[in-house]
């Protein structure tokens, strides 16, 4: 497409995400006519929830990749887009002995290794004396990825929102939107500011073309238009605790458990519940169960952490503790659906990107380049499969017909890792 062609093309983003963000300012920069609409705030939803953590260490070949434009783009955004810092910090996967999973990690790591990506193997009692904060005399194997680190979400969507006004793009957020069919002047949408009722006086402007990047809100936006994509949001809980912790990034896979340094002390999570949630009806709290099973997996793989009384360890039941639930989304195969939803169409104009399973944050700077470069390549009549189209092919909307029934898995589950493709 030819920088004339590109700056013809108007495109509306629904979502105030990472996700959204980042597509709405790649395609600005990339000429097109942008307008981005958000129900709320920027970053309120799941991205203003997100845990933060970033890293490349992914066995399979997609993942891998993607993964790694992320952290370049996550770095480069570090030394160029004012209010976002991103803070490089060693990524530790800890299995712990008699883990099932544990057979699978060293091939995992040789696959990892085999993508160009710094991680490897390293004994326990090593890892220990590396990182002296941590307990490693329960681990069976031990991975560290190296190119890892940490960041605030809410702070790259509203950076990079900032430069994507400078870049022309509109943003209006309190702004529900309800897609439209298909006109002969683009892809309708109708928008109103949130709290007015509908009237037969609200907006309908058309677009040449309109992503959806809604995450828990896709589903029943995509129904509006006709389209059923089995994306299912489920809940997950977080916390940040005060303490003196400066040691890596660690997944204990085992427990299925996270934790990393954050500027208030600790943060920590999973708590994902595996059943279907309603995103306009789900408990943002973090559950009493969830507080006391994170606290234990602190417990049980921090050597100490530096409290008054240098005890060390986390309080049952973690009274001091910030908590929260968001949301995570979900699809049959644990890949997103990022492309057309129409590409039947000679010139799709509705496109997807959602269904990120805990991952969408950390993917959300090469997400959005592909969706941005791929509208407009398919804008300009590429085919989603041809040999110049930017899009992912493993993450076709089109391998599902929107209406499977599936079991919600945990994102970040060693053995989902491990599985060859």
């Amino acid at each position: 497409m030819t920088d004339a062609d590109a700056a013809a093309a108007t495109v509306a983003v629904v979502g105030g995400g990472a996700v959204g963000v980042t597509t709405a300012h790649d395609l600005a920069v990339r000429g097109a006519d942008v307008t981005l609409y958000e129900r709320g705030e920027l970053a309120a939803a799941s991205s203003g929830r997100a845990a933060g953590l970033l890293y490349d260490a992914y066995a399979e070949d997609v993942d891998a990749a993607v993964g790694a434009r992320s952290i370049e783009r996550f770095r480069a955004f570090d030394r160029s887009l004012p209010g976002f810092s991103f803070s490089p910090c060693p990524y530790v996967i800890a299995v712990r002995e008699g883990d099932p999973d544990a057979d699978a990690v060293p091939a995992m790591v040789e696959r990892m290794r085999d993508h160009g990506r710094d991680v490897a193997l390293v004994d326990p009692a090593a890892l220990g004396e590396r990182f002296p904060s941590l307990r490693t005399d329960d681990l069976d194997v031990a991975a560290v990825a190296e190119g890892a680190g940490w960041t605030d979400p809410p702070s790259y969507v509203r950076a990079l929102a900032e430069r994507a006004a400078g870049e022309g793009v509109a943003i209006e957020t309190e702004t529900a939107v309800a897609l439209g069919p298909r006109t002969d002047a683009g892809r309708a949408l109708r928008v109103r500011d949130v709290g007015v009722d509908e009237s037969p006086g609200t907006e309908t402007p058309a677009f040449d073309a309109v992503v959806v990047a809604a995450g828990a809100h896709t589903r029943s936006l995509l129904a509006d238009a006709g389209v059923s994509v089995p994306v299912v949001p489920y809940r997950v809980q977080a916390l940040v605790a005060r303490s003196d912790y400066a040691g890596p990034m660690v997944y204990d896979a085992t427990a299925e458990a996270y934790l990393r340094p954050h500027p208030e002390g600790l943060l920590a999570g999973d708590g994902t519940e595996p059943v279907p949630a309603d995103p306009d009806d789900y408990r943002r709290e973090a559950d009493d169960w969830f507080r006391e099973d994170v606290a234990g997996v602190v417990n049980g793989r921090l050597a100490r952490v530096g409290r008054p009384d240098d005890a060390g360890g986390l309080e049952s039941g973690l009274p001091d503790a910030r908590a929260w639930a968001g949301l995570c989304t979900a699809t049959p195969d644990g890949d997103p659906l990022v492309g057309p939803v129409d590409a039947e169409d000679e010139a799709p104009t509705l496109f997807v990107a959602a269904g990120w399973q805990g991952h969408g944050f950390m993917r959300a700077p090469a997400v959005g380049e592909v969706v941005a470069e791929g509208v407009l390549a398919s804008l300009a009549g590429v085919a989603f499969d041809g040999p110049e189209s930017p899009w992912i092919g493993a993450f076709d909307p089109g391998r599902f017909d929107g209406t499977e029934s599936f079991e919600i898995a945990e994102g970040m589950s060693l053995s989902s890792r491990t599985e060859e493709e």
